[in-house]
């Protein structure tokens, strides 16, 4: 399975679970991290998806996808350490956390 299978999707959920955490709580912090690291993966899944449809590999969006999840895992792990709440914080860093050995896998793929 190609990287961008799970990028897009999981985007698409990040920018949805921000406008949720807007809408149910106002917060701002939610709105824009959901939906800007939301943003950022959708235009990386697309990168690579483009790549993928001219038979070439997507350097670029492979660390971009990487670095966001690398980054969010950390951030959303700080939060769940901080509050020790499961919810958003535990799963959505667990869920990061997995992506991230995905994309680390698909950076090793396209190495070899």
């Amino acid at each position: 399975m190609h990287d961008f299978c799970f990028t897009i999707p999981y985007g698409l959920l990040l920018v949805v679970g921000g406008v949720i955490g807007y809408v149910k709580k106002g917060s701002t912090a939610s709105l824009a991290g959901g939906v800007g690291s939301g943003l950022v993966l959708i235009l990386a899944g697309y990168l690579s998806l483009k790549a993928f449809e001219k038979g070439k590999t997507s350097y670029f969006a492979v660390i971009l996808e990487t670095v966001t999840a690398a980054v969010l895992t950390w951030v959303m792990g700080q939060r769940y350490y901080q509050t020790s709440k499961i919810m958003p914080a535990g799963i959505v860093a667990g869920i990061r956390y997995d992506l991230l050995f995905v994309f680390s896998r698909c950076l090793r793929v396209y190495h070899d």
